[in-house]
């Protein structure tokens, strides 16, 4: 039996614009979260290594359930992990607003929401690549886009809060706002289960792959494919990933002490996350739009951005007045915003869209060793040097080290490639 395939369009937008309110309440809450921490430093009476902790501990438990969220989405649905994820990121907020003691918030804010952002975020870009093929560069573009509009209104929003209701009244209503997350996960709906066993598309096999692997059979989709860490271009892939995440967590968690130590009052380093959202966006969608004209490959164009993104960070710390730190912080979101627009999708030319699933699962899961070590290493450098300067270095070098990886992905996914078109002209 022939299954539809991909829509390529029609309810696939609803699915995008969905998945674009959940980056916003997961991604672009995390991008601002720094905003809090010098009160939260404050409250406690800890060291910058020690707050950071928090945010390590978020990235590491959403890149460490990612592949349990996979394999909880290929059981059930999308839309159901969405919802339980909404509710596990909504609860995390309010209960790290009673300020039980510095272990609660580690486990609440830190751990709780981890696991509730992963579990709203993986089945989200699930969805977008399942429901295209010919516009998926721009659909995850817009979709992940959410992220940075939400963070544009975010910045200013969350210092608000903090200076009316302190950190934990801020925190509290930034929970109640993350129950909308289970809105998102309703409207997912799923795609049909109709399995075809054959690919009726000679001309183009490819393309025919892509189409059939969009929704496969009910024995398939039980497993999760941990066979993928056979594969050299998967585990150079996530060696890239471990780290770019120990590099590209960091900015922005230092950008604001970094700004404010330069003599700044406390709403001009928040205007300048908000500009550095604006320029993420552009990112997000330009090079989504470049990705989508195929002019060059995605893993060739990841590794041209890495390259520049470590590159702009080495620069950041030469800026000390407003309008300079502006500039490199713009750079910095625009380039950060064309790694995340073509990174994630990049994964469907290493394994194909059969696995994509199981692909994300184990990328993001390996990731966290990145987002674990980077965060509290940049801290305890801050503490010894007492220069925020510093992290911005390590967040360069990692990202240099990281594009890389990147490179020697896309030489052996081209060399693959050419073997497949030799096999299917000698065949035919």
């Amino acid at each position: 039996m022939r299954s539809r395939g991909p829509p390529d369009g029609g309810y696939g937008w609803v699915v995008v614009m969905s998945t674009f309110f959940v980056m916003g309440l997961t991604g672009a809450v995390m991008k601002n979260i720094g905003i809090f921490f010098l009160d939260i430093q404050s409250h406690f009476g800890i060291l910058t290594s020690t707050t950071t902790w928090v945010t390590s501990i978020t990235i590491s438990m959403f890149h460490l359930a990612a592949p349990v969220s996979s394999a909880l989405t290929v059981w059930f649905s999308q839309r159901a992990v969405i919802i339980v994820g909404g509710l596990l990121s909504a609860f995390s907020m309010i209960l790290a607003s009673f300020d039980f003691n510095l272990l609660s918030l580690f486990l609440t804010m830190g751990a709780l929401q981890g696991v509730g952002m992963s579990l709203s975020w993986i089945p989200a870009n699930s969805m977008v690549n399942h429901y295209f093929v010919r516009w998926r560069p721009i659909a995850v573009a817009i979709a992940s886009s959410g992220e940075c509009f939400f963070a544009i209104m975010f910045s200013p929003f969350f210092q608000w809060l903090l200076e009316t209701y302190s950190w934990q009244g801020a925190l509290l209503i930034i929970g109640g706002l993350r129950l909308n997350l289970c809105v998102c996960g309703a409207v997912m709906r799923p795609l049909e289960e109709v399995w075809s066993p054959t690919q009726e598309n000679k001309e183009n096999p490819q393309a025919a792959e892509e189409e059939d692997a969009a929704v496969v059979p009910p024995k398939r989709k039980l497993i999760f494919q941990f066979s993928l860490m056979r594969k050299p271009e998967l585990l150079l892939y996530i060696l890239f990933a471990i780290f770019a995440a120990a590099g590209i967590f960091i900015p922005p968690l230092f950008l604001v002490p970094f700004a404010r130590s330069s003599g700044m009052d406390s709403y001009w380093p928040s205007s300048i996350l908000s500009i550095l959202a604006l320029a993420d966006l552009a990112g997000r969608l330009l090079c989504g739009w470049i990705a989508n004209m195929r002019l060059v490959r995605n893993l060739q164009l990841l590794t041209m951005v890495v390259a520049l993104l470590g590159v702009v960070l080495l620069l950041l710390p030469i800026s000390h007045n407003y309008w300079a730190i502006l500039v490199f912080a713009s750079l910095y979101g625009f380039l950060f915003g064309s790694v995340v627009a073509i990174h994630i999708t990049s994964i469907v030319d290493i394994v194909t869209l059969e696995a994509f699933d199981s692909g994300l699962g184990l990328f993001m899961f390996f990731r966290s060793i990145g987002g674990f070590i980077g965060p509290p290493a940049a801290g305890w450098l801050v503490d010894q040097t007492g220069d925020y300067s510093v992290a911005f270095y390590l967040s360069g070098v990692c990202m240099i080290f990281s594009m890389v990886f990147v490179a020697l992905v896309d030489r052996l996914v081209q060399r693959r490639n050419s073997v497949n078109v030799q096999v299917h002209q000698e065949v035919i």
